[in-house]
């Protein structure tokens, strides 16, 4: 159990980084402070979770095998004496100098965006008057998912990176940005004024549903993959160990609950099982890049003079699915640079991004019923 003293130690360093961005928000002219917070948030959201791929991915989970401080430390430069003699006793293991400021930095990260929706909340709570309880409720909605997002974050440390508990984090984290960027996007000072901005609405929005369900299924098959290190279990493109089809074990590389490197038996897991999560995920991804790609396309079909900023999203779209596709060859052909993996993470981050901000122009109604309904 942590001491009030490392708790209060760690809040001053959170109010601390939080203090950086609300600066400058202080010191910009153009919108509201509240919209601008919004959008910082999303940025940083963002940040975060191109920094966690990188903690991940230089093996920096465990730089410090206690939560949330430092062998019981706000920083690593207090637990010098505990880091030197772990990294000494394993000089190849996960506990090492640099990793230990990767993975608090990480932490430190974590906690600015968790104060800044703290603030958040206050703000909206402050224009409950203004702007009514829709936001305000949205923002505690969005501080419940960021204190669950730190619970497997904490968990993640605690049962020593267990590939399902990082997967959901990672999912957690996808899913407070497309949150975070949907409640930026509102206009809530316009909609309390009852200024009603026409916005037309040319896509389908059953479309960028199953879209953006497709591509949550593909994170997690991508997540799946790096939280049990199966990248390099094909290490050829684009058949794996030579094979159009390769061996494959199912049951075992989707037993969910289990300890790294183990499978549910306890026992070291086989080449096959991770030979089947590596084939999964390059399988599905052939169906998530004709799925979104038809979406991408069909935006820019539709967009008009009248709608410049779908047709740019929709250009985005297909760029950021191009860069998925080389970045996952690169991973597999020059065996996991970090470039190519940071990029990776960081394109499906994109991708969640530009889906939901396509949602602002996503209606239910059909094109004819659009049209009847602008006739009126």
């Amino acid at each position: 159990m942590p001491n009030l003293v490392l708790l209060l130690e760690l809040g001053a360093i959170a109010v601390v980084f939080a203090g950086i961005p609300l600066f400058y928000l202080w010191t910009r002219s153009s919108y509201s402070i509240f919209q601008k917070l919004n959008w910082v948030l999303v940025f940083m959201t963002f940040d975060l979770i191109v920094f966690g791929a990188f903690t991940r991915l230089t093996d920096s989970g465990l730089g410090c095998p206690d939560w949330p401080g430092c062998y019981g430390t706000s920083n690593p430069f207090r637990a010098l004496s505990e880091i030197q003699q772990a990294e000494s006793a394993m000089p190849t293991g996960p506990v090492t100098v640099m990793k230990a400021w990767i993975e608090m930095i990480h932490r430190y990260l974590a906690m600015t965006v968790g104060a800044l929706i703290l603030i958040q909340v206050g703000m909206a709570y402050s224009k409950v008057k203004m702007l009514g309880k829709t936001p305000f409720i949205a923002s505690l909605g969005l501080l419940l998912l960021v204190c669950i997002q730190g619970a497997f974050g904490a968990w993640t440390v605690t049962l020593k990176l267990q590939p399902i508990i990082v997967t959901i984090h990672l999912m957690l984290a996808l899913i407070l940005l497309a949150c975070l960027t949907a409640y930026a996007q509102q206009t809530w000072e316009q909609m309390s004024a009852s200024v009603r901005t026409l916005r037309i609405r040319p896509l389908p929005a059953s479309w960028l549903v199953v879209s953006f369900l497709f591509l949550l299924m593909q994170v997690f098959l991508g997540a799946w993959v790096s939280t049990n290190y199966a990248v390099l279990a094909c290490p050829d493109f684009p058949t794996c160990l030579g094979s159009a089809w390769p061996e494959t074990n199912w049951s075992e590389g989707f037993s969910l609950w289990r300890q790294l490197g183990l499978n549910a038996q306890g026992e070291f897991i086989s080449p096959v099982a991770l030979q089947t999560i590596h084939w999964a995920h390059r399988l599905f991804a052939v169906l998530v890049l004709l799925c979104l790609g038809a979406l991408g396309l069909k935006a820019y079909q539709l967009s008009t003079p009248a709608t410049p900023m779908l047709k740019r999203f929709a250009v985005l779209l297909l760029s950021l699915l191009l860069l998925q596709v080389l970045t996952g060859i690169s991973n597999v052909v020059f065996q996991w640079p970090l470039i190519a993996a940071l990029m990776h993470t960081a394109g499906s981050a994109a991708l969640v991004f530009c889906l939901v901000r396509m949602g602002y122009w996503a209606s239910w109604k059909s094109p004819i019923q659009l049209k009847n309904a602008k006739s009126l």
